[in-house]
């Protein structure tokens, strides 16, 4: 079964609460997203990290219900 927009936002959200989200549904599907996170949580991690910061945030449902997802993640920039 797919996972909504909602659904991911939800937990992105759950787990990066100074976050600016955006997510796009890739394919129309409810199973293929981008997602773009600029979280303070990522400051000084390297682009792995952040990602693997993101997927343990999805508690397992990578591969699941969400088959893929494109990740653009960074720190704010302070500007």
């Amino acid at each position: 079964m797919p996972m909504p927009a909602e659904e991911l936002r939800r937990y992105l959200a759950e787990a990066f609460p100074d976050a600016e989200i955006g997510i796009d549904d890739l394919a129309g599907d409810g199973d293929h997203y981008r997602a773009r996170i600029v979280s303070a949580a990522f400051a000084g991690l390297s682009r792995v990290r952040q990602h693997q910061l993101v997927y343990a945030a999805l508690k397992g449902r990578m591969g699941g219900e969400l088959h893929a997802l494109a990740l653009e993640t960074s720190a704010p920039t302070g500007d």
